[in-house]
């Protein structure tokens, strides 16, 4: 939903004069052969910076492309590198194989380099994680919570949700549905420099949404913001914006409602058909993500609750590549898989990439991936769907009454073969006529069907600009909200 009105690489060779390379620092295993391991040198140091290699070797099974993280733990910022893709969010250091240099078989080796500048110490890394794995260490498997156990019912009271066929279902196997509202904010507040969450996040505030007999709240996010990017006040970026969202997960979760973190707005200047705004930065809604920023923000956003499985994660807001594309073939493979679309100037980060970023830091946690329109055509959703190796994806849909396809017809024909394979979610539903009638349809055929849907927003705004559920944060609803909450009530009282 639109809202209402309000890589660089530093040359150092020559630049500064090096003060001796030190001997490589290795971190090594100790005690029963590691599924991995990874040795870590400083092979130069500056007054700024310094040039460092890491040595990778799988000792397991042979894998087809590998990805490397590890934390920088004393403000050290990567500039570039070589022989891998690297990228940093917050402390956080990923290295991932190169097209030439994916392969590692059992007992194989690869080693790659970076520069980056510093400042005071520079401490060596102290854990590394090669696919998900932790190197370095025994063999014994440290286990990760699973989705698919139901000996593993998560933290307080906030379900473990999984896909079943084209259900949801909790730990039990029972069947689910995700009813609740989107709480905006997370979003804009930061890139305008105004604050991280529109209005309050305390527990009173969330407790409200639960009174509603809520059981989903969806947060959207801004990448730039998480990654904490130099464009973003300090004050509302990296760790700080991080720990607000963590906080806010788990004020959700202690009200015994599942939280649902959504990548909202993103980096990428797009001028075209139906643009946003003209600004690079993550400002507006784009029509993709962008493969400079997106998949590094779903790696850490994985990283930081993958051993959280009541935590949803929903890829991307609104994609509307079928704007800046001459057909809908091309629009749902830049959609599926990236790269380089017709009519959009940045590199995109198709859905499949960012799947594989989730699932490639072991995380296992449900998934959704909305379709082409700004999430309103699901028409060829199943043929493009991603491949999931957790089996755990799921489509989503955003409707409002000014949407195409927003009538009982469209919904029997596209939505519903789509739901009869997966679980289908309305991440977005809403209406711009400060009243319920639109929804009311919404919500009956998505129960007729036993779908999940959510309402937009949980923001006190005005209603056809937003719009808005409610005028107080203490739960007061609008003329629009009193549909969805007497609804909500009446479904789970």
């Amino acid at each position: 939903m639109r809202h209402p009105p309000r890589s660089v690489l530093l040359a150092v060779a020559g630049a500064v004069a090096l003060v001796g390379s030190m001997t490589a620092t290795a971190v090594t295993a100790s005690g029963a052969a590691p599924a991995c391991t990874v040795e870590y040198s400083i092979t130069s140091q500056w007054d700024t910076g310094f040039q460092g290699a890491v040595h990778i070797t799988n000792n397991t099974a042979a894998v087809s492309s590998w990805k490397l993280s590890f934390d920088l733990a004393n403000g050290q910022k990567l500039n570039q590198g070589w022989n891998a893709k690297w990228s940093q969010s917050g402390t956080t250091v990923t290295a991932a194989n190169e097209s030439y240099n994916g392969s590692l078989g059992t007992g194989a080796s690869v080693s790659a380099g970076f520069l980056a500048s510093s400042t005071g110490s520079n401490a060596v890394p102290t854990s590394f994680q090669l696919n998900g794995t932790t190197c370095n260490v025994d063999t014994e498997p440290t286990p990760t919570p699973d989705p698919t156990d139901p000996s593993d019912p998560g933290d307080g009271t906030a379900p473990v949700l999984r896909v079943l066929d084209n259900k949801l279902v909790d730990a039990e196997g029972d069947t689910r549905r995700m009813l609740g509202v989107n709480r905006s904010g997370g979003e804009f507040m930061c890139v305008q420099g105004r604050g991280i969450f529109d209005g309050p996040v305390d527990d009173a505030s969330v407790k409200a949404i639960a009174d509603w007999n809520a059981n989903t709240v969806r947060i959207p996010l801004n990448e730039e913001c998480w990654l904490g990017l130099s464009n973003i006040q300090p004050e509302y970026a990296g760790a700080n914006y991080i720990n607000a969202v963590k906080d806010l997960v788990a004020k959700v979760k202690a009200n015994g409602m599942t939280p649902m973190l959504e990548l909202h707005w993103t980096y990428g200047l797009y001028t075209g058909n139906s643009s946003g705004c003209s600004d690079v930065h993550a400002s507006c809604q784009k029509p993709m993500p962008d493969m400079q920023y997106t998949p590094s923000f779903w790696t850490s956003v994985a990283n930081t609750f993958k051993d959280d499985p009541t935590v949803v994660f929903d890829l991307f807001n609104e994609p509307y590549p079928d704007r800046a594309t001459s057909t809908t073939t091309q629009a749902w493979q830049c959609w599926r898989d990236g790269g380089t679309c017709p009519g959009i100037g940045y590199e995109v980060a198709g859905m499949q990439d960012l799947v594989d970023s989730i699932r490639n830091t072991g995380a296992k946690n449900l998934i959704l991936a909305g379709g082409l329109a700004y999430s309103n055509d699901l028409s060829q959703w199943l043929t493009y769907k991603p491949t999931d190796p957790a089996g755990n994806l799921a489509a989503a849909w955003h409707v409002y009454n000014f949407n195409s396809c927003s009538t009982e017809s469209c919904w029997n024909s596209t939505l519903a073969p789509v739901a009869a394979q997966v679980p289908l979610v309305a991440g977005e539903i809403g209406e711009n006529t400060c009243s319920h009638g639109f929804i009311d349809q919404v919500m009956k055929w998505f129960d007729d069907h036993g779908l999940s849907y959510l309402g937009w927003t949980w923001n006190t705004w005005n209603c056809n600009t937003g719009p808005a559920l409610i005028t107080s944060y203490d739960g007061t609803p609008t003329t629009y909200g009193i549909g969805l909450r007497d609804h909500l009530r009446a479904l789970n009282g």
